[in-house]
């Protein structure tokens, strides 16, 4: 009964501390601007001012998306729904190279399930980030799996939540037009 009590404990702490917790994000000392945009034209929006580790270990700034659409797909290994939208990522990935950022943010799973699902479902072309922690999911206040949040050309998060894949691609033909 013990054991079961202390396991039921660790399990609350990490569902409430996973993904319901509102991270605040450290301000800038000074605008970010990335080489690809000239000094002085634009600067870094707030919703891009992130940074985090790749699957494989790599750093990963956010801030090179600026300038264009983006889509922020919030996705866990074990997740059926999210599995079944890696194939619509995978193409509008394709479709759109160049034109619009996609951001696979992994969650709630460990590293190897992380990178069996995008070998498996063939998303590798994507940048995923490992969010084991919950640092980029809590700082968008993402709840759940599957989830996508969508910045338009500024930055500003123009959408938030889950589409089938017929609301996706219309969703994204709007973001780019």
């Amino acid at each position: 009964m013990r054991r079961a009590l202390v396991a039921l404990s660790a399990a609350a702490a990490l569902l409430a501390g996973g993904c319901a917790a509102k991270a605040e994000a450290p301000p800038p000392s000074a605008p970010i601007v990335p080489a690809s945009i000239p000094p002085g034209s634009a600067t870094i929006p707030e919703t891009l001012q992130f940074t985090g580790k790749t699957l494989d270990g790599a750093s990963f700034d956010a801030t090179s998306l600026a300038g264009r659409p983006t889509i922020l797909w919030f996705w866990a290994p074990w997740c059926a729904t999210c599995a079944s939208e890696a194939q619509s990522i995978a193409d509008l990935a394709d479709e759109y190279q160049g034109r619009l950022g996609i951001l696979g943010i992994a969650g709630l799973g460990d590293n190897k399930a992380m990178h069996q699902f995008v070998s498996d479902l063939d998303v590798g072309a994507v940048p995923h980030l490992d969010d084991q922690a919950g640092a980029i999911w809590k700082r968008f206040k993402i709840t759940q799996q599957s989830t996508y949040v969508f910045l338009d050309r500024t930055g500003q998060i123009v959408k938030t939540g889950y589409l089938d894949d017929l609301q996706l691609t219309a969703e994204v033909k709007s973001l780019v037009a």
